[in-house]
């Protein structure tokens, strides 16, 4: 574009590759994790919300080593995309809050000055959490789950643990026996949780097996002793609706013959 004097003026804009560059079709609705931080999960929310700010390039500026600028309220380019991205990334994180704590976190304070206030109010440690894990382990039982309901809290619980506790890397063979051990331990806390009035016979079984077996294996055969009991009460019920049928019909046509 010509300027006064009639040479090309370039417009400076935010590069595509910059922290502070916003894609069109970034949004203040965006939700960046589907774990809802609630007070208690903090490590497992905050690892969660830094691998999607990384996917976004914004890790760096929650973590603060992207300075506020001295003039922020000025209209340089940078200031400007600046507060923007501050307002962008204080919107997906209260996004990503539940909303009994929106109250607790300062409006005024900058998106990373945010992170750095709930880092630590809430990052307490591991090892209270992981206590508290395996105490909710413990107590997690089938109850009127259905199997993959109680397979899916059982699974969170241990998702959560193995971000708390690793297996030592090595090369003597140990991290592999570790495992293996680990694995079997989640068949017998699946197993031991069950119902055992619906799956006792089951259970009993896999529990006989030497070596025991995998866990997709006893949760697949779980399942499918679900289902079949499932289809197995549909169909008597299904049986008992049509006797009822007919004995309505007998009793009507009985009823007929003898007016």
């Amino acid at each position: 574009m010509p300027g006064d004097d009639g040479k090309a003026t370039k417009i400076k804009s935010i590069p595509s590759s910059s922290v502070l560059y916003l894609h069109p079709s970034d949004n203040p609705s965006l939700s960046l994790t589907q774990i809802s931080f609630n007070g208690y999960n903090y490590d497992l929310w905050a690892a969660a919300v830094k691998n999607g700010l990384d996917a976004k390039n914004k890790l760096s500026f929650v973590e603060g080593k992207v300075k506020r600028p001295s003039d922020v309220d000025g209209e340089d380019i940078e200031v400007v995309a600046w507060r923007s991205c501050n307002a962008m990334l204080k919107a997906w994180l209260r996004n990503v809050i539940d909303p009994k704590l929106h109250s607790s976190i300062a409006v005024e304070l900058t998106v990373a000055e945010i992170w750095e206030e709930l880092k630590n109010r809430y990052s307490a440690g591991n090892a209270p959490r992981v206590h508290q894990l395996k105490g909710e382990l413990m107590e997690c039982k089938q109850g009127r789950l259905t199997v993959v309901e109680y397979y899916t809290k059982l699974k969170t619980i241990w998702d959560e643990l193995a971000n708390y506790i690793k297996i030592p890397a090595c090369t003597c063979g140990a991290a592999s026996v570790i495992a293996k051990e680990k694995e079997e331990e989640k068949v017998h806390q699946f197993l031991m949780g069950l119902d055992k009035n619906l799956y006792g016979h089951v259970r009993n079984n896999l529990l006989m097996e030497d070596p025991i077996t995998t866990l997709p294996r006893a949760y697949a055969l779980i399942l499918r002793e679900e289902r079949d009991s499932n289809m197995t009460k549909v169909e008597e019920e299904s049986n008992e609706a049509a006797m009822a049928v007919r004995s309505y019909g007998v009793r009507k046509s009985k009823g007929s013959y003898s007016k």
